[in-house]
């Protein structure tokens, strides 16, 4: 009887610690499930993976005004990624920029923004990290000019400005305008493109979210009257995000990896309640712009009228409504409604490549203009695009032409 007692014993004790392992199991596994959803909502493979590479191998060339950086190696490879990191070491890369040797990163790691992610949540970005693929390859070594070359001055630098990101009061404000400041502001760090930058290179958080250069592109301001003002409305917010493209146009340039790496991953909860924290709980009406008849036009804009019929209505349409999976409509056009027409400008005259568009609906590549129109000839067909559908009434004249692409030539030798 005491033999059969002590063995049913073992049997409940094998019984117990086998369910113990396999809670601690699934507890492991819920935390790396959720790490992959918050690196997606991070936006940590759009600068960790190079064109063609494999994800979170590093590689790719990140263009700043201080001299190109590389995307650095964050698979769990032990000689050239992270493999040998510690939870606590990670945090401190993550959110204070400091690298496991005890150097300092450069601030194109968003830990700007980063520094408000809680423990938990980086301790399961790191536990996900760690079950990818160990990629044993380095990343290129970044060479920046004197004295940004120089680590140590980032010592300085972060004490000025490395925990300038702080979040606005929340009194008041619903769970889901909570949830949503810290899914842009935090996790999808999207200020870090869309504020303004000063000398030294830092966010000017007086200005924040009102609009930033990003090799020579504007990153528009998401201030809430202001994509009010560009016809933005919940709604649209949502499918921009979600499928990269709504009434207002398509996601191009630098917005593209947003959307294919992070955005359109994210839950419908969480993209609604980004588009709250934008538009606010209550969102302003959106402004709906009414065609302005081509008599009413300047001579410029009337002009530029035969430019489009040559080079744009065959895709946009005679009367800029778009063609379904070819291209979108002219009218409600969010880039023609920007008082800045250089992202006008650079996307007619450099197109958007086929790469741009996949993933989401099959969009027909745009062709670039650059040495089909003249300065003039662009002039003209920016004053018509913008005066017919964009809301702005003045011509630009062919001085700020001349300077949009003298812009663009320079930025192009940049890189």
């Amino acid at each position: 009887m005491a033999r059969l007692l002590s063995g049913m014993a073992a049997v409940v004790g094998l019984s117990v610690s086998l369910m113990s392992f396999q809670r601690v199991q699934a507890a492991d596994q819920q935390q790396i499930n959720r790490g992959e959803y918050l690196a997606r909502a991070a936006d940590c493979m759009a600068c960790h993976t190079a064109p063609g590479g494999a994800p979170y191998a590093g590689g790719l060339p990140i263009v700043s005004p201080f001299g190109t950086l590389y995307g650095t190696n964050i698979t769990p490879d032990k000689e050239h990624g992270i493999g040998l990191y510690s939870d606590d070491e990670f945090f401190a890369a993550l959110t204070e920029g400091k690298r496991r040797d005890g150097a300092n990163l450069y601030p194109a790691m968003p830990y700007t923004s980063y520094h408000l992610m809680p423990r938990e949540d980086a301790d399961a970005i790191h536990a996900y990290l760690m079950t990818v693929e160990p990629i044993n390859r380095a990343a290129p070594v970044t060479s920046l000019s004197f004295p940004f070359n120089v680590r140590l001055g980032l010592m300085g630098w972060n004490m000025l400005y490395g925990k300038d990101v702080k979040l606005a009061p929340a009194d008041g404000k619903s769970e889901a305008w909570k949830r949503g400041q810290y899914m842009v502001d935090v996790l999808g760090h999207c200020g870090e493109c869309h504020t303004p930058r000063g000398l030294p290179g830092a966010m000017q958080q007086g200005k924040r979210l009102t609009g930033g250069l990003l090799n020579g592109y504007l990153a528009p301001s998401l201030l809430a009257n202001d994509l009010a003002a560009r016809g933005w409305t919940h709604q649209d917010l949502r499918s921009f995000l979600k499928h990269g493209m709504s009434a207002q146009g398509t996601m191009f340039n630098e917005m593209f990896p947003v959307f294919h790496n992070s955005t359109q991953n994210l839950n419908d909860p969480d993209l609604a309640a980004m588009a709250t924290y934008l538009l606010g709980d209550q969102p302003p009406q959106a402004k709906v712009l009414a065609e302005v008849p081509l008599a009413k036009m300047t001579e410029s804009a009337q002009r530029g009228r035969q430019d489009y019929l040559n080079v744009c209505a065959g895709c946009h349409g005679v009367a800029g409504e778009g063609k379904p999976h070819i291209a979108v409509a002219m009218q409600g056009n969010t880039t023609l409604r920007l008082e800045d027409p250089r992202n006008l400008s650079r996307v007619i005259e450099e197109g958007i490549g086929e790469q741009q568009f996949a993933g989401f609906e099959r969009m027909q590549p745009m062709p670039g203009f650059s040495g089909k129109l003249d300065n003039q000839q662009l002039a003209d067909l920016l004053n018509y695009l913008r005066q017919a559908w964009g809301g702005q009434p003045a011509d630009l004249v062919l001085s700020q032409i001349e300077q949009l692409t003298a812009d663009a030539a320079t930025e192009h030798k940049a890189r």
